[in-house]
């Protein structure tokens, strides 16, 4: 069974938390389940798509963070010198922001349906915001 069940658009994904690498992070974003956004396509990482996150403060710091995500990684990046943001990679990625490279939180991972993740993106990408929600799986 998967930690998490993820519709994002028309696509449906499992994924799982990274518990022992991430636990601060992990456990913050279970406090929020289920959770419902919108994801837009980043403009300056890459191949990722983004939850922009303002100035919300989850008093996290980092852990287990990457500045370069593999595809299907999902990241949380605390805030400080750009915004709080969830991101999700589908391809290649440089995390940045206009303040130059970001390091984010690897809390979760997709396990299944990464067939579909460049789709998503490339969705994202030509036809703007999709609807996304993240729920225990």
């Amino acid at each position: 069974m998967s930690d998490v069940l993820i519709t994002a658009g028309p696509y449906r994904f499992t994924a799982r938390f990274e518990d022992e690498l991430a636990p601060k992070t992990c456990a913050k974003f279970r406090s929020l389940l289920p959770y419902s956004e919108r994801i837009i396509h980043v403009r300056w990482s890459g191949e990722a798509c983004w939850i922009p996150l303002g100035e919300l403060d989850l008093g996290l710091g980092y852990e287990n963070h990457t500045s370069y995500p593999a595809p299907g990684q999902i990241l949380l990046y605390p805030g400080g010198i750009s915004e709080t943001e969830i991101l999700l990679a589908y391809g290649g990625v440089q995390f940045a922001s206009k303040m130059g490279q970001l390091a984010g939180n690897h809390f979760m991972t997709i396990t299944g349906g990464m067939e579909n993740l460049a789709a998503l993106g490339k969705l994202t990408l030509w036809s703007g915001a999709q609807s996304i929600v993240f729920a225990q799986g």
